[in-house]
Formats: structure tokens, sequence, C-alpha cells
């Protein structure tokens, strides 16, 4: 199968092509295109000239685009999730859930398409401003460049795509270079629907210079990307005044107080471990356990974690799969060996086969460790004690990034202490910091990146906002 760019609502020949392979068996999926330096340009300009066009549609009918989108995903909900798990080697359960958290994706994009407005200000509120009238209204940005990651190559497709949509601009995706075959479904789904052409293009290619082409071009508004800290600051510096949201990842963390009930929250905490091979930006990755209930809470969580099964991405009963490239698999086993070497204990997996790392749980891991400080992006968590509840906050911040955390508590006080202290985009409060529902506002602090992503917000990233005032005497 030969998949072309999609530039001007048609597709595209590239003047060549890469090999896209399952990740799971390796076996060849397709060949997809690789965008030239004209074909981005082409893109570009088809984007403006859509633009145009997207800047005079009224809301309603962006929403109802939108709502077909949404329909025909619903009609597709197996042969979706099949491509995710194709591409991304996403076990098919997980798959599935991923295309119905796509589907309320687009759906709040089209109630939000709906509800963009301003407010009027009093301007007599100051001296002078005496006889005036005056309100805002937001208008479309223009062309939005989307760079997007393989993890959930249709949903995080959706958190910037539908947003964009819903505010009236045009978009320039590029999709991971592994997960292209998602962010194509999408492009035929939005022509489907009534998307006018240009308004939607989808480009495939080296991340690097496809970047390097929308960055320095004046008729991208903004970039909105998510991916490693080293490319979202390679971005922050080098868009010039453009606007830019960063989603950058994490090391998310969980506190669990003494007093919690375990065989309550230890299955839901090996979800948020291990869930798509942990390859998630807030999985949990580092879990401070009181020091009361922490032989009692290691050997639960390794007994449950033992329970996932590790197999073919296909197979209803696949908790666990490959990895998303063969190196990914050698970067996590260098790490976890590092960290038994500093004198990290093993309690279980630690080893890879044919591409899957086994789930792997490490206790008395040195902050220093990059299974600790860095992001691990494999499923990978390490345990570790604390005694005094202000530790375990320390403990938490000790970290250059800072996108979401979880505490298990009993205590209020304690509860209320976290939110204040954590250095977060999101404190979950009895909840794991993997948890996300799509309405949410979702972002983080320090390396974790900038700006906001959930609808509603990011419909405020992606609009301008313009004073209107009459002055009536």
């Amino acid at each position: 199968m030969k998949k072309d760019l999609w530039i001007g609502g048609e597709y595209r020949s590239a003047s060549s092509y890469m090999e896209l392979k399952n990740p799971f068996n390796l076996e060849s999926l397709a060949q997809i295109g690789i965008a030239s330096h004209e074909d981005v340009q082409a893109a570009i300009a088809a984007a403006e000239q859509a633009q145009v066009r997207m800047a005079e549609l009224p809301a309603f009918e962006r929403a109802e685009i939108l709502e077909k989108v949404v329909r025909f995903l619903k009609d597709d909900r197996d042969e979706c999730a099949r491509i995710i798990a194709l591409e991304a080697a996403k076990p098919l359960k997980g798959a599935r859930t991923e295309v119905d958290r796509t589907i309320m994706t687009y759906t709040f994009a089209a109630h939000e398409a709906r509800k963009i407005h301003g407010e009027t200000v009093p301007m007599d509120a100051a001296p002078g401003g005496q006889g005036r009238l005056a309100f805002t209204v937001r208008e479309p940005l223009g062309v939005i460049a989307a760079i997007t990651p393989f993890n959930f190559p249709m949903n995080l497709v959706a958190h910037k795509v539908g947003p964009a949509i819903a505010a009236g601009n045009s978009v320039i995706l590029k999709p991971a270079s592994q997960t292209p075959l998602s962010a194509y479904k999408i492009a035929e789904y939005f022509h489907r629907a009534g998307l006018p052409a240009g308004a939607l293009n989808v480009i495939t290619g080296s991340g690097r210079s496809i970047g390097d082409i929308l960055m320095k071009d004046d008729r991208i508004k903004m970039i909105t990307f998510t991916g490693s800290p080293e490319v979202g600051r390679y971005i922050r510096e080098n868009s010039g005044l453009k606007r830019v949201t960063l989603e950058l990842g994490s090391n998310s963390a969980l506190i669990v107080d003494e007093g919690v009930g375990l065989n309550q929250v230890i299955p839901r905490i090996v979800n948020g471990a291990f869930a798509y091979q942990g390859q998630v930006c807030i999985s949990i990755q580092r879990i401070f356990v009181h020091e009361n209930i922490f032989e009692t809470f290691v050997e639960q969580f390794v007994r449950e974690t033992q329970k996932l099964k590790a197999g073919d991405p296909l197979e209803e009963d696949t908790d666990i799969s490959a990895m998303i490239t063969r190196g990914d698999v050698h970067r996590t086993q260098s790490w976890v060996d590092e960290a038994v070497k500093n004198g990290a204990e093993l309690r279980l997996g630690g080893r890879a086969e044919e591409g899957i790392f086994q789930p792997t749980v490490l206790i008395n891991v040195p902050s220093t460790e990059k299974v600790s400080c860095e992001e691990v992006f494999a499923p990978v968590v390490h345990i570790n004690t604390f005694n005094e509840f202000n530790e375990a906050i320390n403990l938490v911040n000790d970290s250059k990034y800072g996108l979401q955390a979880g505490i298990f508590t009993n205590d209020i006080h304690k509860a209320l202490q976290a939110a204040k202290k954590l250095e977060v985009g999101g404190v979950m409060i009895n909840e794991i910091p993997t948890f996300r529902v799509d309405q949410m506002p979702y972002g983080g602090v320090k390396m974790s990146g900038m700006g906001r992503e959930g609808i509603k917000y990011a419909v405020e990233e992606m609009t301008e906002l313009k004073l209107i005032s009459f002055k009536t005497e």
C-alpha cells in the first residue's frame, strides 16, 4: 500500500517514500510519502488559501463538520482501532479506548465551535471611559501547524485539529513518522464531512526538515507540538513571534499514604504504570509509598503486575506489546541495567524479548538514575519509601518535569497540602496521575511544557482576542 501526501483536499504523489513497519512483527504496512521542501510549501499555500473560507464559515457549519467526523468514527470504530494497533503496536482494547476518546474529543470540539464568544467591557469603570460601549470577539489565528507524537495517533491529533477547526483555523498536520495512517484516515473523514479543501493538510517525513520550514514561514501563526523537551525547546527558540503550545512529557509521580485500601487502588496504579507499554506522557514512573506499608504495597503491586499478558497487539487479551522501536527497547534495557548496577533492586521484569520489554518494577532507586530523573517512556516503574508527608512532596517536586501528579490519602489536610505544594500542571487526588478526560485543561510546568490543551482551553490558545469600542456620546 502506498500513502501519498494529503494537500489541498487530495492525495498528491511524493518524490520519495519510506517503508512503514509494524513495531510488533516488523512486517511492512505501507510506503509513506516523504514531503519535500516544495511539498511543505504547497501545503502552506493550500492552508493559507483555505483560511479565507474557514474564517467566513459560520460556527454551526464548523460544528456540523465535526459532528459528521464523529459519526464516521463511530461507524468505523473497529477499523480505526485496528489501524492504531498495527502502526503503533497498541493492544487492541487500548486502541478501542483511544478511538472512543477521539470521538469524545471531536464531540467537545463541535460543542465549543458553537460557544466561542467574547464579553462586554465596562469602560466607564475608569475615568475617561464614560460614554463608551466596548466588547471583545475571538477571531481565528490563521494557519496552525500541528506536530503530533506516536503514542495516541488519533486522539492527540484530535486535540490539535479539533479545536483548530472549531475556531475557524486551517491546519497543517505533521504526524509521527511511525503512525501516519491514523492521520490520513482522519483527513479522509474531514474531506467527506465537507471541510473546505486545504483546511486540513497532512504531510509526512522528516520532523526536523518539515519543522524548520514551518517555524520559519510567517504564514504559520501558531505551532502546537507534543513530543520531547529537546525538540520543544528548539521550536520555542526558533519560532519567532509565533504562538506556541508545547506538551513535553514527564516522569509522573504518585504518593501512596498509609491507611489507603491497597486492594482497591493497586490494580488502578498498575494500569497507570503499564498501559500502552508505559509510552504515555503521564504514565506512573515514580511511586512514593509510606514506609509503614511499603513491603505490603510492593508485594501486591508485583503480584498484580504479573497478571499482565504480553503478546500480539491484535489479540483481544493482550495487555503489553512491543515498544515503538527496537532502539527504545535497547535504551530502556541500558537504563534499567544502569540503575541496578548503582544500587536499585530489581523486583520484576528487567528484560526484553522480540521488541517487548517486560513490565519492570524497581525499588529503592537513587533519584539521580535515568529511570527516575528522565522520562523513561517504557514499562518501567520504581517504588521508594517516605516517612514524613513533606518528604514525599519534596521527592515528587525533585524533578525538572511537572505535568501531573497523584496522591492516595484519607487525610483531607494532606490532600490540600499536596494540591497547594506539588509543582505540576494537574494534581489528581485519590487518583493516578495518568487520569485524563478530554475536556479538562491539560498541560504542565517546568520542562513539561507551556500552554494548555483540552478543547475549550485549546480554542483560547488558537484564537486572537479583539477589542471593539464605540464612543456613544
